[in-house]
């Protein structure tokens, strides 16, 4: 099969602590981006003239140009630059795409960065716009969410993971219980991580089904805890990542599928595009599920988890909530899931939610997780979710 060489590697990593309130001052996203950048450079122990690709998601104060208005403030020339729009799967379709330039030599190191922080400052004469309360949808004149979802109600992501799940129960039963222990096991993982935002604060399966209902049947400690913070890899060429001063995380494998927007259009909601995107994943880095030593799994509720373990081959379809009663997925356990605590516990800062899984996986890989270090941890495999399990990508990293 076609597809990367696994001579692109992630020497860097940088996250900002997630907090429920900014600590100081609202910034901007470029003085976001900045500070990142900063960090993701100095941990990966390169010279900032290295540096000469830069994918993005954009950014608040700029619809336009991203990439050149970052190069511009960031005082980087650039050989690559990139825009991803692909929701919670935007941090791994980064780090593909930064694996696949470098590959092919159009530049040597890039910049994965995304701000996470939800308040920027605002001018009281010029208020900048906001996304509403659609959700991903769009209220905008002529969008299809606009004329035949919106004006019934069909919006948000709540309501429409709920959907998922009733439609799974419906078909295969349904065990709350043990789709809480996804949400006890990571808590568990977050009481390790001291940067995580439920860091000393572990939880319990009654906790779990005795926290309010959001939607039914996903209870409120199902569902991501919005937080200030944000994320950044360095991706860079087999030569710099030989120099560098961590173990270097090979990009061997990835896959990415794209099927619709809302689960309006969706052929079927218990199908989900991360069985593609997976097995052209496993198939690209020649490995097999049993390979994988830990997996950083996009966790925006447990029934995400849940589907994505069985769409993406580590359990028969239908049979997902057996398996999670039968295994310990902390980073202990015999599967260890989102080591960091995951967005349940670390906490969903905007977009770099999808980054904190691709960091969770890369610092496993590199031997720098501490006290939650996952023993032996040489194989990392993570995924990104944009909307409604609407745009997948699977990543597989691998240390040499």
């Amino acid at each position: 099969m076609t597809g990367l060489r696994g001579d692109a590697a992630i020497i860097g990593i940088a996250e900002l602590p997630a907090e429920k309130k900014q600590s100081a001052p609202p910034s901007f996203t470029l003085d976001q981006y900045a500070r990142l950048a900063k960090m993701v450079i100095e941990d990966a122990g390169v010279e900032p003239s290295a540096v000469n690709g830069l994918s993005t998601n954009g950014i608040a104060e700029s619809d336009m140009f991203a990439p050149a208005t970052l190069s511009e403030y960031l005082g980087l020339p650039l050989d690559f630059g990139d825009r991803v729009d692909l929701g919670g799967a935007t941090a791994a379709g980064m780090v593909w795409r930064a694996a696949a330039a470098v590959e092919l030599g159009i530049c040597d190191a890039v910049l994965a960065v995304v701000p996470g922080s939800l308040e920027i400052p605002r001018s009281e004469a010029k208020p900048g716009r906001t996304l509403g309360w659609y959700g991903a949808s769009s209220n905008n004149y002529g969008s299809p969410q606009a004329e035949f979802e919106i004006p019934y109600g069909n919006v948000g992501q709540n309501g429409p993971y709920a959907q998922i799940a009733q439609r799974y129960a419906a078909e295969f039963g349904y065990d709350a219980a043990a789709l809480a222990r996804i949400a006890v096991h990571q808590r568990e993982n977050a009481c390790a991580h001291p940067g995580a935002v439920f860091h000393g604060k572990p939880i319990t399966v009654g906790d779990v089904l005795n926290s309010p209902v959001i939607a039914d049947p996903i209870h409120m400690l199902e569902t991501v805890m919005r937080v200030q913070g944000g994320a950044a890899v360095l991706v860079v060429n087999a030569d710099l990542a030989r120099r560098s001063r961590h173990r270097p995380v090979w990009i061997k494998g990835f896959g990415e599928h794209i099927r619709f927007k809302t689960p309006t259009y969706a052929d079927d909601l218990l199908r989900t595009p991360i069985a593609r995107a997976s097995e052209r994943a496993f198939s690209m880095a020649g490995l097999q599920r049993s390979d994988i030593d830990m997996a950083s799994i996009y966790d925006c509720y447990t029934i995400t988890v849940l589907m994505t373990l069985e769409d993406a081959g580590f359990c028969v379809k239908g049979e997902g909530m057996a398996w999670l009663a039968e295994h310990d997925l902390t980073f202990r356990g015999d599967f260890p899931i989102n080591t960091a605590g995951g967005q349940l516990s670390y906490g969903q800062a905007g977009m770099a939610g999808g980054m904190h899984h691709v960091v969770d996986g890369a610092r496993q890989v590199m031997g720098r997780a501490g006290d939650a270090q996952v023993a032996d941890c040489d194989t990392a495999f993570v995924t990104g979710n944009g909307g409604i399990m609407s745009e997948q990508v699977a990543l597989i990293l691998g240390g040499d």
